[in-house]
């Protein structure tokens, strides 16, 4: 479940970009504007950076979030294919890839960089008594060999914690992540869905060892 960043200002590409690399299997979050991003982008493992964008370019974007995040591989997806254009995205870039394009070499592109900066892992995660297989989505308790079966929004509340994995999320961005709607100070509908969810993958609930509740700030989980 590679988590990966996406910034385009066309929709319709942006739609069908996002779409495809969800088929094969990636976590796509899509922005229109450098504007809109968050302030933490250490959880994505790969961003794809159009050029031509409102407010702050491509390049001056890149060059910022390269500096910040070098970590992190950056793809750069334009229409401008001057050899002019090349050599200034490949001077922060890790890749740089002209439209129109193929969605399978897009795809390749993406696999090769992951592959570099070695953050391709194995598909089968294992969380305490947990195996969670991310190809197939499912989530085996091994210490009775049964599948662990999650409701809809249990399953997001928990990919999202994967895809965060390691990282203190406060309540406002599980929310916000889950639902997609700004959180309301004082709404328990996020606490109720992970309590109902550790009575399901916990061995103890009322001492959870997988969810961990960082007081004052949010919750966890660790590897």
């Amino acid at each position: 479940m590679m988590n990966i960043l996406y910034l385009e200002d066309d929709t319709e590409i942006g739609r069908w970009v996002k779409s495809d690399l969800e088929s094969r299997g990636y976590t796509v979050e899509w922005y229109t504007s450098g504007l809109e991003l968050p302030h933490h982008l250490e959880q994505y493992d790969l961003m794809i950076l159009d050029i031509m964008l409102p407010g702050l370019d491509g390049f001056s974007l890149g060059r910022r979030l390269k500096s910040k995040y070098p970590q992190v591989p950056i793809l750069m997806l334009s229409a401008r294919g001057s050899i002019e254009d090349k050599l200034e995205g490949l001077e922060f870039a890790d890749d740089y890839l002209t439209k129109p394009f193929h969605p399978d070499e897009l795809a390749k592109r993406v696999e090769v960089q992951l592959r570099r900066y070695d953050r391709l892992l194995s598909p089968v995660l294992q969380l305490r008594h947990l195996e969670v297989d991310q190809t197939k989505n499912s989530i085996i308790n091994t210490l009775t060999n049964e599948e662990v079966m999650l409701t809809g929004k249990q399953f997001q509340i928990f990919n999202y914690f994967l895809r965060h994995l390691n990282q203190i999320l406060t309540k406002e961005q599980l929310f916000e992540g889950v639902w997609g709607e700004p959180y309301i100070e004082g709404d328990k509908t996020l606490m109720v869905h992970i309590r109902f969810l550790r009575e399901k993958i916990e061995k103890d609930p009322s001492k959870p060892e997988i969810i961990e509740t960082i007081r004052g700030i949010g919750y966890r989980v660790k590897q």
